[in-house]
């Protein structure tokens, strides 16, 4: 047939990328990215012999893989052996042609099987978590991002070649397989009178190490927790979404413990036989032994408390009526 190379494809074969390369020659059919902004991913239109550029987006700390699902038409399942697909990264230049020769490593070379569909997942990673499973084949080896643009290629195998294969279409989508992480950046704000004071943050008991920067966590709730010699402790709960960075800011305070009360507008509160005056925010305090009085009319109540530095109490003034039954 004319324009057609016929050859023989191997059965099918993983190839380490650090192998070597082979030199192609193609028709570039279309140019398309994985992008996270298109969970859905993207679609092409293939012939036998087309090729695709695979791109990826600059920012992949939530995109732990690719997806390549071929989808083949009713009329090709009689053509098992006809056609193969092969995947090439590190591909020595970027066409900007329809036709072009270029050099890239194989990472997949497959004969197209005698189904509908066909599924394969890329991992971008080592440390991936993908699996594969009767549905769909994962790569044994990483394709880290450095390797992409990626050159998806539909070419002829058969050694006797039918007609009616030239007029079947066939889709590839493309989309990104996201990991199940978000990430967490913590912004702290200390005192302008204890600027230089350290802190300790854990969440879920691990050090961070610098939570100024972006960590990555999985997704769902969590706990953060500031230690420090120098200012109070800090405690907090958030959850991370997937694929969202989330921020959190905390403002330090000192050691100096403060105390908050509960009690009627019409209450005094004296503190020491000094009176306090009622404010809605928290009433700073030495630390040491203290005698709490609250009055309200002729009600009186005293107590003795030990206030310790870096804490936050809470006093309440209870009034409280039983009625039972004799």
């Amino acid at each position: 047939m004319k324009n057609i190379k016929i050859c023989i494809c191997f059965p099918l074969f993983f190839l380490n990328s650090a192998l070597y390369a082979e030199t192609i020659n193609v028709i570039v059919k279309d140019r398309i990215e994985v992008n996270s902004d298109m969970p859905a991913g993207v679609s092409v239109s293939l012939t036998y012999n087309d090729s695709v550029l695979i791109f990826l987006q600059q920012d992949v700390r939530f995109i732990r893989g690719v997806e390549l699902e071929f989808t083949a038409p009713q009329t090709w399942l009689p053509y098992q052996g006809s056609l193969a697909f092969g995947l090439y990264a590190n591909l020595n230049d970027v066409p900007v042609t329809s036709s072009a020769e270029i050099d890239g490593t194989p990472v997949l070379v497959d004969p197209v099987p005698n189904k509908i569909q066909t599924i394969y997942h890329i991992p971008l990673r080592a440390q991936h978590g993908l699996r594969g499973t009767p549905y769909l084949t994962l790569l044994r080896s990483p394709v880290p991002p450095e390797s992409f643009p990626l050159l998806f290629r539909l070419t002829p195998i058969a050694k006797v070649w039918n007609k009616e294969i030239e007029t079947m279409r066939f889709q590839l989508n493309v989309k990104p397989i996201f990991s199940d992480e978000g990430a967490l950046v913590v912004n702290v704000r200390r005192p302008e009178f204890l600027p230089n004071g350290s802190y300790t943050i854990l969440v879920d008991d691990q050090v961070i190490e610098k939570p100024y920067a972006e960590t990555l966590i999985r997704e769902g709730e969590h706990t953060l927790t500031l230690f420090s010699a120098d200012y109070r402790t800090e405690n907090r709960r958030f959850v991370i979404e997937r694929g969202k960075t989330l921020t959190l800011s905390i403002t330090l305070h000192d050691l100096t413990p403060l105390v908050i009360f509960e009690a009627p507008a019409l209450a005094r509160i004296f503190i020491d036989n000094t009176q306090v005056m009622r404010t809605n925010a928290p009433l700073a305090i030495e630390p040491g032994i203290h005698d709490i009085r609250i009055q309200l009319s002729d009600y009186t109540i005293i107590k003795t408390a030990v206030i310790e530095k870096g804490k936050v109490y809470r006093v309440a003034f209870i009034v409280d009526m039983q009625v039972s039954e004799e």
